[in-house]
């Protein structure tokens, strides 16, 4: 018989990369509508998630280019389309790798505080790999690699 226990990961994680991986062909909004294409939605369903994306864009400063392609908005304004993008299917964990990483220390603070800000907002666990300490000092629980060994700190 078939497992009924299996988790749908697609709405379970969300990941946002150092690079934000953006297709350049489609909008700001068609980008962050990718992850809810194989869900197979009846058309309710899907305005309800294009509705969301629209919600969440503007909430990260990006409701006036939802119909922007790529190469049309900034360093930042890329990965914060990248953050809603992993976030479009209310995840109950972000797992963000060097999302700060390709961003001046400006940049890299704003989008901090969107993270930590959606983090509280949308009530889910948030894992982040960053080199950068000013980042890392800001995150509740700290764990860092050293010689190989994860070592917490307090």
């Amino acid at each position: 018989s078939p497992r009924t226990d299996t988790v749908d990961l697609r709405k379970e994680i969300g990941m946002v990369f150092q690079t934000h991986h953006l297709l350049p062909q489609c909008t700001t909004l068609e980008n962050v509508l990718i992850p809810t294409l194989t869900r197979g939605m009846r058309k309710d369903m899907r305005m309800q998630m294009r509705e969301r994306a629209v919600t969440l864009l503007q909430n990260v400063g990006l409701g006036g280019r939802l119909h922007q392609l790529p190469e049309q908005l900034s360093g930042g304004e890329r990965q914060r389309a990248a953050v809603v993008r992993a976030l479009i299917n209310r995840p109950t964990l972000l797992l963000a790798d060097e999302p700060t990483g390709s961003l001046n220390e400006d940049g890299a603070q704003q989008l901090t505080d969107l993270l930590l800000e959606l983090n509280r907002s949308e009530g889910m666990a948030m894992i982040m790999v960053t080199h950068a300490g000013y980042i890392a000092d800001r995150i509740g629980h700290v764990v860092t690699l050293h010689n190989g060994q994860l070592v917490s700190r307090e």
